[in-house]
């Protein structure tokens, strides 16, 4: 760990941090997720024979919406400038899944690490919906921060990815 946890009071009791002090700078992060189904989803994904129609530009949409409205879905997050969102869905037929990627860039006093988490997070989400008539085993999995880049803390990338 990096040092104490910067949402607890001296009390112990959540806050929002105050960044108010801190520079702004350029902020990027990217974010990936899996969701995996069984292959005849996919397919059915792929060759548009889904009942509720495009999946990939519902979630595509999805994810840039909920990455904009991040600070509704997580309390302690701040409301941040953001300037650009990149879903990607690229499906995998030897995995049977969708891969999901966000990567989101700000110029800001504070991190976009739970925007692109927020929106990964939220297009497997509706791709689950949108297909769930035909197979309710899919799993939405694996939803991590994949790189960062800006502030104190510089560039960090997760190992084999």
């Amino acid at each position: 760990m990096s040092g104490p946890l910067t949402h607890l009071d001296e009390h112990g009791r959540a806050r929002m941090v105050d960044v108010g002090d801190k520079p702004v700078t350029e902020r990027i992060c990217v974010a990936r997720a899996e969701v995996e189904m069984a292959p005849e989803t996919l397919a059915a994904i792929t060759e548009g024979r889904t009942p509720k129609g495009d999946v990939f530009a519902t979630a595509r949409i999805a994810g840039i919406q909920a990455a904009k409205r991040t600070d509704e879905w997580i309390p302690l997050a701040h409301p941040l400038p953001v300037e650009s969102i990149e879903v990607q869905l690229t499906p995998d037929a030897n995995a049977s899944c969708v891969r999901v990627e966000a990567t989101v860039r700000a110029h800001a006093r504070t991190g976009v690490e739970m925007e692109a988490l927020v929106a990964v997070s939220a297009a497997g989400l509706v791709i689950y919906d949108m297909c769930k008539a035909i197979d309710r085993g899919m799993t939405v999995t694996r939803v991590r921060l994949v790189q960062k880049t800006g502030g104190k803390s510089g560039v960090w990338s997760r190992p084999g990815e």
